[in-house]
């Protein structure tokens, strides 16, 4: 009996610290730190207009900024947000929290982000330094795209109309030849359209992404093309073989 009420005891403890858990992490006050226009580096460097962002209970109805020990301003209703410049501030290490203030008389602090405040000279050094490399692998990826129809030239592959092909990468269908072709890892993509080289065709197009239900309709759609050409072709030989046979029929 001892140790049933032990137990239920413990449980009932264990439920009490998380709903002090639970009531304590409600009633907190969260603070996010934004870039409007600026810097804000990988290492806690940032320099321009940033916005702090504050979220709360439901009856918060005041909230000061701070940087450092400085109240840099208020807000009085939702969104709870504060715009300001880093260049108004000495460089270095700052700071940033908020205090809010709830109908019912608490008083909730937030969390303390520190950043470093550079020079506007700095963030732009900094911001050259990720830039660039991006910069050099879009012009290496450009490159390569111009140089792979190059070295490709106009070969084309031969396959059966109506065939079932396999998209691993998506696919399309070439407006030039109306055939289906699956994406190709080389090929760029350019906003809402693909540039991509049809191998049947040799022909680079700009190519929308195509549903697997209409890439297997167009699969089905050039069997039925060649097979309406073959039948063309062969009413043709036939009406020239009439042809010759009529001149001799008369002699």
């Amino acid at each position: 009996m001892k140790k049933v009420w032990l137990a239920g005891l413990s449980s009932l403890l264990a439920a009490l610290i998380l709903v002090v858990a639970v009531i304590a992490q409600s009633s907190g006050l969260n603070l996010i730190l934004s870039r409007d226009f600026g810097y804000g580096g990988f290492n806690g460097d940032i320099q321009g207009l940033f916005s702090m962002h504050v979220s709360g209970p439901a009856n918060l109805t005041r909230v000061e900024f701070f940087v450092d020990t400085t109240n840099i301003g208020e807000s009085t209703k939702p969104p709870f947000a504060l715009q300001f410049n880093t260049d108004s501030f000495p460089l270095g290490v700052h700071s940033i929290s908020a205090i809010g203030y709830t109908s019912d008389g608490q008083v909730l602090r937030s969390e303390t982000i520190s950043a470093n405040f550079v020079s506007a000279s700095s963030g732009r050094n900094a911001g050259l330094k990720i830039i660039i490399p991006l910069l050099v692998i879009v012009l290496g990826a450009m490159l390569l795209a111009a140089l792979i129809p190059i070295a490709l030239g106009r070969k084309t592959i031969v396959l059966e109309p109506g065939t079932p092909r396999r998209y691993t990468l998506g696919g399309a269908i070439c407006p030039k030849c109306q055939r289906p072709f699956a994406f190709h890892f080389y090929g760029m993509n350019l906003a809402v359209r693909k540039l991509d080289r049809c191998p049947y065709c040799g022909r680079w197009s700009l190519v929308r992404h195509a549903p697997l239900g209409e890439l297997q309709a167009a699969e089905s759609a050039e069997l039925e093309r060649a097979k309406a050409r073959v039948l063309e072709s062969s009413e043709e030989d036939r009406f020239k073989k009439d042809l010759d046979d009529s001149r001799y029929q008369g002699m």
